[in-house]
């Protein structure tokens, strides 16, 4: 959520400050770029030096630079901000944001700002309660800011009660919530089924196909980072999807990847299924590795359930249902007709005959045809960005 995100961080002087750079740091491991401006007081409770080392970069505090007399333009800095976060923020500085006062590159930069702004106050609990706090809060947030509450606990003075500026974790938590809270798929639960499927004949062999899992992994990826809940069903697969809104559960045979279906698919919102599913499987499997000792070995197959079919039946109005069709011959005829037999959304269409494209390849070239039999061709891109295609079309089906 926050990966390759700008952020500037405001600190102010509060006893607080020496928390900033534990937010440095909760921010850095999110993936954040960040920026530190701070005032002049605040250079009393907390080093520059080590605000600076942590965000990799300078901090700043003035106007201009001192050693080469640039002035340092809070309007380029608004700008650069996808989010800014002045923690701590005092009684001083929040009047003066609700006055617009601009005596320091801090309020000059917030004034400027055009993205989301968070402020999370630290004072002691008698001037966090007083009126004039209670009115500047109120103001600043009928500005659009965002409060970030302060905490009931121990206080610089020895004092207990409300007051204490929320710890690091909960600050970049209360981020990361409010920021999905905005997203496309914001409290939408997503089902997508990704992989092959391994079939076993003996303890050793398995029917198995060239699937990756690639496509899967990144449309969960994408759905995740535009706030959905996410719930992997992955065949075989190396790839693990390293995401906290993404539950991945792994699994081998056709049988295991249904059951796990069954239990998701009616809470789902959204259901994706990019599975290569084994078609077949062998009526018997064998206990023991068989030996290399006859001419030729006969195999007798058997169908597996058809996963997609059977979810289509239980279909609720409200759900929006995705396949797809790797094919080699006649595509668009055997990909409409996949598409109105198991009464889907829409499908992804991808061609073994199109270079690049199917199973293994780290990119794909698709065309997605809808439920009106709405056509739209794409051009061979990454996985990645083919996900991105795919989960821009849902959103649209959603709106």
């Amino acid at each position: 959520m926050l990966k390759n995100k700008n952020v500037i961080l405001g600190v102010t002087a509060s006893i607080a400050a020496y928390k900033s750079a534990f937010i440095i740091r909760e921010l850095k491991k999110a993936g954040a770029k960040v920026k530190v401006i701070q005032t002049d007081a605040s250079l009393d409770f907390v080093s520059p030096l080590t605000l600076s080392v942590l965000s990799e970069n300078p901090v700043l505090t003035k106007m201009t630079d001192e050693d080469s007399k640039h002035w340092i333009s809070h309007i380029e800095l608004g700008s650069w901000a996808d989010l800014m976060l002045i923690a701590p923020v005092t009684a001083k500085t929040m009047g003066k944001m609700v006055m617009g006062e601009c005596d320091n590159l801090l309020l000059a930069t917030y004034l400027s700002a055009k993205c989301p702004v968070y402020f999370a106050p630290a004072m002691d609990l008698d001037m966090y309660k007083h009126p004039s706090t209670k009115q500047n809060i109120t103001k600043l947030e009928s500005f659009g800011n965002k409060l970030i509450p302060s905490e009931f606990g121990e206080l610089a003075s020895g004092l207990v009660g409300e007051g204490r500026m929320a710890e690091p974790e909960t600050i970049i938590d209360f981020i990361l919530k409010d920021l999905m809270g905005n997203l496309s798929l914001s409290k939408k639960k997503v089902l997508i089924t990704a992989g092959p499927t391994y079939e076993p004949i003996d303890p050793v062999r398995f029917i198995g196909n060239h699937s990756s899992g690639k496509m899967g992994y990144h449309l969960a990826m994408q759905a995740a980072e535009n706030g959905a809940e996410v719930v992997l069903i992955m065949g075989p697969s190396n790839l693990k999807a390293i995401h906290s809104s993404i539950l991945q559960i792994n699994v081998k045979t056709a049988q295991e990847m249904q059951s796990k279906v069954q239990k998701y698919f009616k809470s789902s919102d959204i259901a994706i299924f990019s599975a290569a599913v084994s078609d077949y499987k062998t009526n018997k499997v064998e206990c023991q590795k068989v030996k290399k000792s006859a001419e030729s070995w006969d195999i007798t197959l058997q169908k597996t359930n058809d996963i997609l079919l059977e979810v289509s039946q239980k279909k609720k109005k409200n759900q929006i249902l995705v396949g797809f069709a790797l094919e080699t011959e006649n595509e668009m005829e055997n990909a409409t007709a996949k598409l109105q037999q198991k009464n889907l959304d829409l499908i992804v269409l991808n061609s073994l005959n199109d270079k690049g494209a199917g199973f293994s390849h780290d990119t794909n070239k698709i065309t997605i045809i809808e439920k009106d039999n709405k056509v739209e061709e794409f051009e061979l891109k990454y996985k990645s960005e083919v996900a991105k295609d795919i989960m821009d079309k849902i959103i649209q089906k959603l709106k």
